[in-house]
């Protein structure tokens, strides 16, 4: 396949990503592309810092953003950066929150470059004005309000005799008016607003870190929206809009009232597992703060392992309890050079949905999958089977319980479990987690295994533990889980009836939801 990207030359090359206006998912794949291949990063302030986790492991990350006005690099020194990067054969990519040419001085980094003579490329993202607007539920144009929209400055370059916003055609002649980097200005806008015949009821909205899950939203008019920031103290970065379309956001808001909302979590699940549970609480509106207390690695000697997928024809029963003793298992058999066909007739047992799923991609459909997803639910339904004189290989963690080859020999079943996989103790847990869980900013913590919690405890000590989780709404999966958590001196709080994460998700919900 030809390559889409530009090949490297003397002068390098620039990519200019608009990185949208906060939530990472709102960049472009081609923007993703061009981070994954950049050799240098600059990013700003306003560029989601989840985004340069695709960064290349060796790249070169370099922050020229600023804060309130106070400059890291001023923009000369920007643009010099730039220059000198790709000047010395890089490949670099400018980050820059919403899009380059809105309101994001793109084109004063684009006509340094032209002088330079250094090749660059625009890649457009969603602007502030667009994305916070839409995330607050106020649409910038409808045709029951207005068909058109201004997008404005609300911060002139302070090196100007005058402004050059004209404020009558700005306030009579256009229906909605987006002003960017405005909060400071915000008396002087809707002062000038209404001065020049804006009706001073005119709805107001002011939207904080839009599209982000920490966003707020300020509504008024032009005649109390000043007063009423002030009041509450509402700080950029944030955008003004301006319109009858304000008058919507109550009926059409579906970001900010999900049931979630501001509220943080934190999972302690695997870095490589997070994901899809951290999605789903997301999905309902929550902050999720990864923390993993576990870290999934190989057993230190495959020879059990080995030596039962080498008699795999001999068994009767495969059980797999959990996704890691199916990818474990998997990987083995596939580093011995062997497949699925390996298992031959022999039928399989899956705890959960999550691990019968798990299979799929194996092309395995699991023959049983108890109503009890738990240790106890796979002895009770091989004790209502024959089980006399049948080989069952069961790969489990390091740490499993013993339940279930001790229940299965007891019903005359001749067991193997080979360690297929370890648990250990992660080196660190995430600063960022932690600095929560410390300044008390955290509303709800979800252990998925003993091993969560138990882990968590051995890094930070069981007292500290403690401490750091006074007041924090714990969630467990299940009753083994939960067991583990009480030995440990904490309180649980939300368990769900099933013991999945879709449940476990379910049951947090409904928690927050009854609190409110």
């Amino acid at each position: 396949m030809t390559d889409i990207f530009p090949s490297k030359n003397d002068k390098g090359y620039v990519y200019l990503i608009g990185a949208g206006p906060g939530d990472p998912g709102l960049i472009t794949v081609k923007g993703l592309e061009c981070i994954a291949r950049a050799e240098v990063i600059l990013y700003d302030y306003l560029a989601n810092p989840e985004l340069l986790k695709h960064a290349a492991p060796a790249a070169e990350l370099i922050y020229a953003g600023k804060i309130g006005g106070a400059h890291n690099h001023e923009q000369w020194q920007i643009n010099e950066l730039l220059v000198k990067k790709a000047l010395q054969g890089k490949i670099v990519a400018r980050l820059k929150g919403g899009d380059p040419f809105v309101f994001g001085r793109g084109g004063e980094e684009c006509e340094a470059l032209v002088a330079a003579g250094i090749p660059f490329e625009i890649v457009p993202g969603v602007t502030a004005g667009i994305g916070a607007a839409a995330y607050a539920g106020i649409p910038l144009t409808h045709r029951n309000f207005t068909t058109s929209v201004a997008f404005v400055t609300g911060h002139e370059s302070p090196g100007k005799e005058a402004s050059e916003i004209d404020w009558e055609r700005l306030s009579l002649g256009s229906g909605t008016v987006v002003f960017y980097m405005g909060i400071k200005n915000l008396p002087l806008i809707t002062r000038k607003m209404v001065e020049n015949g804006r009706p001073a009821e005119t709805p107001v909205a002011l939207v904080r870190w839009g599209t982000r899950s920490d966003q707020e939203v300020l509504a008024g008019t032009l005649a109390d929206i000043a007063d009423k920031a002030k009041a509450s103290s509402f700080k950029a970065p944030a955008i003004t809009i301006v319109g009858e379309v304000v008058n919507l956001r109550e009926k059409l808001r579906w970001f900010d009232n999900r049931p979630l909302f501001g509220t943080n979590i934190v999972v302690t699940r695997a870095a490589d597992q997070a994901g899809d549970f951290s999605r789903l609480l997301a999905g309902f509106g929550a902050t999720v703060h990864e923390c993993p207390t576990i870290r999934i690695v190989p057993p230190e000697s495959f020879t059990e392992l080995d030596g039962a997928i080498a008699e795999l024809v001999s068994f009767h029963w495969l059980v797999f309890t959990s996704y890691n003793a199916v990818s474990s298992f998997f990987c083995r058999l596939h580093e011995l050079n062997l497949d699925t066909r390996a298992i031959g007739r022999c039928r399989v047992c899956a705890v959960g949905p999550k691990t019968a799923a798990a299979l799929a991609p194996h092309g395995i459909k699991a023959d049983l999958i108890p109503e009890n997803y738990k240790a106890e639910g796979v002895v009770e339904s091989f004790g209502k089977l024959d089980m006399q004189g049948k080989r069952v290989l069961f790969p489990k963690a390091d740490r499993a319980r013993d339940i279930i080859p001790v229940e299965l020999e007891r019903f005359g079943a001749e067991v193997v479990a080979p360690v297929a996989y370890c648990n250990v103790v992660p080196e660190e847990l995430p600063a960022s987690a932690m600095e929560a869980l410390e300044k008390g900013q955290i509303d709800c913590i979800t252990f998925t295994s003993s091993s969560t919690v138990q882990n968590l405890a051995a890094m930070v000590g069981e007292n500290r533990l403690l401490k750091l989780l006074d007041g924090v709404a714990i969630a467990s999966i299940g009753p083994i889980t939960s067991k583990t958590c009480r030995e440990l001196g904490l309180a649980v709080d939300i368990e769900p009836a099933t013991y999945t994460l879709d449940a476990l998700t379910a049951a947090i919900v409904n928690h927050f939801h009854s609190r409110r």
